[in-house]
């Protein structure tokens, strides 16, 4: 059930309007990284064992970062030759939206009491609904330490047909690692 709830959240990512947030080790010269690979057994990992999500999601998640680390000009090799290791998590979180309005408001007049008098009735609507969080962190292979860390996060959308999941499996991938490598002129 876990797996399930997780697979969805990679899905709905990018429908959101969330910008991704990005962090990095400022004393690293990432024009020095040309090759690429992923992290083994990630999955067996204790920090990350609730968090990776389903096969066919997963190989979605892998192809997307494989291709636009491809197109930045990292070639993807073997572990043991890689600059970089790449490493995913996936998580999803409830939330609680409430909207409060006003259905009825009336003035009245009584002179007995009080001269004028208001009466406002509220309704509140409360919906629970599902983020999703997708983060992508890549370790210098060499120091074995984290130089940077994507994320994007969204509400989650359900019932999706393959081809429009693999889209926002892309679309969200891409927007994560549009700050890798992040520019030496950038301003934080």
């Amino acid at each position: 059930m876990r797996n399930l709830l997780i697979a969805t959240t990679v899905l709905l990512l990018a429908a959101c309007s969330q910008t991704p947030d990005w962090d990095y080790d400022q004393s690293t010269n990432f024009s020095n990284f040309k090759t690429f690979a992923w992290v083994k057994d990630a999955s067996l990992t204790k920090d990350v064992e609730n968090y990776q999500i389903n096969p066919i999601m997963e190989k979605r998640v892998r192809e997307a970062v494989n291709a636009d680390l491809t197109q930045k000009g990292l070639s993807m090799v073997s572990i043991d030759k890689a600059d970089v290791l790449i490493n995913y998590h996936a998580s999803v979180d409830k939330k609680i939206d409430i909207d409060t309005f006003s259905t009825h408001y009336s003035a009245t007049w009584n002179h007995w009491r009080n001269p004028w008098g208001t009466n406002i009735h509220a309704d509140n609507k409360v919906r629970e609904y599902e983020v999703g969080t997708l983060i992508i962190d890549i370790v210098d292979q060499n120091s074995n330490q984290l130089i940077w860390r994507g994320a994007k996060e969204g509400r989650l959308k359900k019932n999706q047909k393959p081809e429009k999941r693999t889209q926002v499996i892309n679309e969200t991938v891409i927007n994560i690692l549009s700050n890798f490598p992040p520019q030496a002129t950038e301003v934080l």
